[in-house]
């Protein structure tokens, strides 16, 4: 299995990695880095407090898919032949 690119885990995390990259360039860098280095699991469980703050600053609005409504299933009529 591929791991995820930096931009594509901080999305999977709900950060918006534009804002983030944008405000704070510097801390962007550096968490990429270590992020190339280290698999992503190891680095989740690394910063997972720093995560927190970032998510809290720069939250990735997502917007939430509509549940497709389905048509009530209908018990099928019994034809009853006719009697003369």
């Amino acid at each position: 299995m591929e791991h995820p690119d930096f931009k594509t885990w901080l999305k999977l995390k709900k950060i918006d990695p534009k804002s983030f990259a944008s405000a704070e360039m510097e801390r962007f860098m550096e968490l990429k880095k270590l992020f190339d280095q280290v698999h992503p699991n190891s680095f989740t469980a690394q910063k997972l407090f720093i995560i927190n703050d970032i998510r809290r600053k720069y939250p990735f609005l997502v917007e939430l898919e509509k549940p497709v409504q389905r048509k009530p299933m209908v018990k099928p009529k019994i034809v009853k032949p006719k009697t003369n």
